[in-house]
């Protein structure tokens, strides 16, 4: 079985003084979210989709969807974890509780301020999560990537051909990425906050899947002008 799970745990605090998380900020008379959960609920591959939330959001993220979405059996909220691996845990969790779990479980794991991400990415994530156990979605980096290990002097400026940015979904067999979380010390969770990060680190392949430029993560007030301007696009074509 196939699940989509939704990481709407965070709180925003880069997007500056707001009143609420930024994946419930509106854009185009929807909330970031409700265009997010969209492209997944378009996709008659995914068994449950799962949204994570804080707790004190837990119930304002159900009313926003019923008032949008409607009544959805496919869709589910829960509380999140106190970081993203333990959110990520949370949904492996709820879907061993409710449909078991085993080897071939597919989690596609998605930020829920990542409104545009394709249905292509969707579907290649869950195609090489399939087959190769992990995935992750990246885009070639275009800049030069700068690595200081002081924050004060360069420390090395690798060669940007091998270099790749990361995005989002990154997809795993479920059973698998659990196992592995859950033989960490304490201090390798505090380092690895990075899903894909741990089952690299622990020598295991992760396969890329090519993102899109503007499949963009919604952090700063500069990003939320983008996204109207990307959406305006969206309702043009």
């Amino acid at each position: 079985m196939v699940f989509s799970v939704i990481l709407a745990g965070g709180t925003g605090n880069r997007m500056g003084h707001t009143d609420k998380p930024k994946q419930f900020l509106t854009i185009k008379d929807k909330p970031i979210i409700i265009h997010t959960i969209e492209k997944f609920l378009s996709q008659p591959e995914f068994e449950k989709i799962i949204v994570l939330s804080p707790a004190m959001w837990i119930e304002h993220t159900k009313r926003i969807i019923a008032k949008t979405i409607g009544a959805c059996d496919k869709i589910v909220v829960i509380e999140g974890g106190n970081t993203r691996n333990e959110t990520i845990m949370n949904s492996i969790a709820y879907i061993e509780d409710n449909y078991g779990l085993d080897d071939d479980t597919i989690i596609v794991t998605h930020d829920s301020v990542r409104p545009f991400v394709t249905h292509r990415i969707i579907k290649e994530n869950i195609d090489a999560a399939m087959k190769y156990g992990a995935c992750d979605t990246v885009i070639p980096a275009t800049d030069t990537i700068v690595e200081s290990i002081d924050g004060n002097i360069i420390s090395d400026i690798p060669n940007r051909n091998n270099m790749y940015q990361g995005q989002t979904p990154q997809s795993f067999k479920a059973k698998n990425l659990r196992d592995i979380y859950l033989s960490l010390s304490d201090t390798e969770r505090d380092i690895l906050t990075d899903a894909a990060k741990i089952l690299v680190m622990k020598g295991q392949h992760v396969h890329l899947v090519n993102g899109e430029t503007y499949n963009i993560k919604i952090t700063y007030p500069y990003d939320l002008k983008i996204a109207k301007s990307l959406l305006e696009e969206e309702c043009n074509d």
